[in-house]
């Protein structure tokens, strides 16, 4: 993926602002999280305002259930689209933002500012009975390395291990379980997830039937690779140790302020799979992109876990069901990364 580093500078960037204090450079980055969070949002309500439509169509009889599937993954494909557009303008601000921290262009604010900004934000928490609100929200991204297992058994020598990625993003949101404990949260949401595998030795997959095969390319491939596009509703439990704080004998909930770990799964669909090849022929450079279901399932549902510090974690996360719908051998898509969960 060739937006890989980047992200990950992007993400760092930001993370360092915010440990750091930098408040200009982090509300700008803030801004243009949230505006990534109200497309997701936005197209999220749209989108269940169309499969409301289809059901009303289908509960009348005007069309068959066969029909209104049909409909509702077009229209979640239609989605994932305009917000894989929308975000990728995001992103190029980011992109923007961080070459003018880079080259110098954003100032610092004035420690009168800062302080006047601290003291406000104090006064507003001792004015709360407890804290942060019970439920909270965050945009959520995370990226990191992909690969599939077979038995139990990484695939490394079928896929390159550094050269295949994952990234999702999306909005979660974050509800303490306990009105007087802080240690127990529901984590809940929607994400728009990437799956990205090269394959090796200058293969690439062809359908036959109802397999999908990996098979040797009749010319030198400079790339081979294969995506596949989900919409998935992720749930988890949430364990952070953030310690509350008592002022003047009133108790104040924070979250991500400390140690957490999270474990749970996520469900979703398929909305896009498509095979990228590049070759190089006669001094002339190809691209071939190639779009079909290739026998992948419509479905993902699998399990995932999370551990880290503050905004960042280590995160893990395992499809139960197998990449290819018949295939004799099942694979199945695993990813290791970092995920960035920001207020």
């Amino acid at each position: 993926m060739k937006n890989f580093t980047l992200y990950l500078v992007i993400l760092v960037f930001l993370f360092v602002s915010k440990v750091l204090g930098q408040e200009t450079f982090e509300s700008k980055a803030s801004s243009i999280a949230r505006k990534i969070e109200r497309v997701t949002k936005e197209q999220k309500k749209i989108l269940k305002e169309e499969v409301e439509a289809v059901n009303v169509q289908l509960s009348e009889g005007k069309i068959t259930q066969e029909q209104a599937d049909k409909r509702k993954k077009e229209l979640a494909e239609a989605r994932a689209v305009i917000i894989e557009e929308k975000v990728t303008l995001a992103q190029n601000e980011l992109n923007d933002l961080v070459q003018q921290k880079v080259d110098g262009k954003i100032k610092e604010q004035d420690s009168s500012r800062i302080y006047m900004i601290r003291w406000e934000r104090d006064k507003c928490n001792k004015d709360s009975i407890r804290g942060e609100k019970r439920t909270t929200s965050q945009f959520v991204f995370a990226t990191g390395l992909n690969n599939m297992m077979i038995d139990g058994k990484l695939q490394d020598s079928n896929y390159s291990f550094i050269g295949s990625h994952f990234y999702e993003w999306g909005f979660t949101y974050n509800t303490r379980l306990m009105k007087n404990d802080n240690l127990l949260h529901a984590k809940y949401g929607l994400s728009l997830m990437y799956n990205n595998i090269r394959p090796t030795k200058n293969r690439s997959f062809v359908v036959d039937g109802d397999q999908t095969n990996l098979e040797i390319n009749a010319v030198n491939l400079s790339e081979s690779r294969f995506r596949n596009v989900y919409i998935v509703l992720p749930v988890h439990l949430e364990f952070d140790f953030t310690k509350p704080q008592v002022k003047d004998g009133k108790t104040y909930f924070r979250t991500h302020k400390s140690f957490r770990f999270g474990v749970g799964g996520y469900a979703g669909i398929n909305v896009k799979s498509k095979q990228i090849l590049k070759f190089e022929e006669e001094d002339l450079k190809y691209k071939t992109t190639i779009k079909g279901d290739y026998n992948v399932n419509n479905f993902i549902y699998g399990l995932s876990s999370y551990i880290g510090y503050r905004d960042i974690s280590l995160y893990l996360k395992y499809d139960l069901n197998p990449l290819f719908k018949d295939n004799l051998v099942k694979e199945n898509n695993i990813s290791l990364g970092l995920r960035f969960d920001l207020n």
